[in-house]
């Protein structure tokens, strides 16, 4: 009997990657046969319960081929079978080998231990912890989606590099849909496509950064698709990143929206005001700055914005008074709030109405005219917050744009969604769309 389980977990190795058989087959063990059925022992009821609902096939399958007839299986919990020597960190155990892990890309400074969680990104990352949990079969692929700046990328690294530490053996690979494109293109040219092939098709987690820009690019979606496929055959984890939902890629071929919102889908937003102020104290950890909560809290007021764009503008202000030898006060704190951010452009406040409009299907009257419908309000106190923030406009000039209205009434408008961007996901989310369509 110990002889026909061995064929069976041969027969099981080559069909599942490396960190799947060791987590969910290598302490099984075939202790009854008898007529039509077959008795399995596992370690734990969390084994007994993957194998059951997920893995059945893959069971049975290989022990009708071993036995040679289709047999009725049943499980049985035997915690003694359980290797002490195993970390049990997670629900599951993660078994080491002496070799090193096989990395591509992985950026070591991404972890999830420097993560800021917050309203924003708690569901992205609670799927991350499922993923690292259960790789390759809780959410296959994992799809993760948002503006620039947010954390898609920190949080991809982030799985990898807990996944990379946890289990020695696994291949890692880790490329922006740039370099995948890149190295396909050089393996059509250098008649190396096996080798191309090898690489992406054999590993055991693919993080794929950007994939919304291999959309038009008919030759590589090919290939992707065809490694999707293979990857997802074997349950290899696959995590994407796009700054839109699948279904929002124009020329995204639909068999591959279609894989991609095949499993988890999560976005994230840009982060509320606790999170901000979590975000500006961890970078002034990481850069051994004391910067007092009071400043960090006025700044994280003043830039409703994304997690890049706050780091950027932190250390603008850190250089900009150590290098003047100021006093550092909230009143000097607020004078480089004040000042425009270099690494944006002032937009004409045309060009935003236009979009609003388009974007809420509503007129240019509806928003400069004096009807408080409640359809018409909150597109209108966008308005006011965009022609704020992104065209540089004073208050009192906002208020003659949009049909003489006084300047107090424009900063209630600006405050309101200010404070909708710190605590309301669809106004993040509407605030994310708007400022890609005006590529801010």
């Amino acid at each position: 009997m110990d002889k026909q389980w061995s064929k069976v977990l041969e027969i099981i190795k080559d069909q599942v990657n490396s960190a799947n058989f060791r987590t969910w087959f290598a302490q099984t063990n075939c202790t009854d046969v008898s007529g039509a059925s077959l008795t399995i022992s596992v370690p734990s009821t969390f084994i007994k319960d993957q194998l059951q609902t997920k893995l059945y096939p893959v069971l049975e399958s290989a022990i009708q081929t071993v036995f040679g007839k289709k047999l009725n299986l049943s499980f049985k919990v035997d915690p003694s079978m359980i290797d002490k020597n195993h970390d049990d960190k997670f629900e599951f155990q993660f078994i080491s080998t002496p070799s090193k892990p096989k990395l591509y890309g992985l950026n070591s400074r991404y972890t999830l231990e420097n993560f800021v969680v917050g309203f924003s990104n708690n569901l992205a990352y609670a799927a991350a912890q499922a993923v690292i949990k259960n790789p390759g079969l809780s959410y296959n692929p994992l799809f993760i989606y948002g503006g620039t700046g947010v954390g898609k990328t920190h949080l991809m690294h982030g799985i990898g590099n807990t996944l990379a530490s946890a289990t020695l053996d696994l291949k890692i690979i880790y490329c922006s849909s740039e370099k995948f494109t890149n190295d396909f293109i050089e393996s059509i040219q250098g008649r190396k496509t096996n080798e191309f092939r090898a690489k992406y098709r054999l590993c055991d987690l693919l993080l794929i950064d950007d994939i919304q820009f291999i959309a038009g690019r008919d030759s590589t979606q090919e290939e992707f698709f065809h490694t999707f496929n293979e990857l997802q055959s074997k349950n290899s984890q696959i995590i994407l990143t796009s700054d839109r939902p699948p279904n929002n890629i124009p020329k995204l071929e639909s068999r591959l929206a279609s894989r991609f919102q095949g499993g988890l889908m999560v976005d994230i937003q840009l982060p509320d005001f606790d999170t901000r102020v979590a975000i500006l104290k961890a970078k002034c950890s990481d850069r051994g700055e004391e910067v007092s909560e009071d400043i960090l809290t006025l700044i994280a007021e003043n830039m409703p914005t994304n997690a890049r764009e706050l780091e950027g503008k932190l250390i603008q202000i850190i250089q900009n008074i150590k290098l003047k030898g100021l006093p550092f006060t909230k009143e000097v704190v607020v004078n480089f709030l004040d000042a425009p951010r270099t690494n944006s452009r002032k937009l004409d406040y045309k060009k935003v109405l236009s979009q609003i409009n388009q974007y809420f299907n509503i007129r240019i009257s509806d928003i400069t005219g004096p009807r408080r419908k409640k359809g018409l309000v909150f597109p209108r106190h966008m308005a006011m917050h965009l022609l704020y923030y992104e065209c540089k406009l004073p208050y009192g000039r906002i208020g003659e744009i949009l049909g003489g209205r006084d300047h107090t009434t424009i900063m209630h408008g600006v405050e309101k969604i200010n404070t909708g961007l710190n605590n309301d996901r669809e106004i993040q989310k509407i605030m994310i769309e708007l400022k890609q369509i005006l590529q801010v």
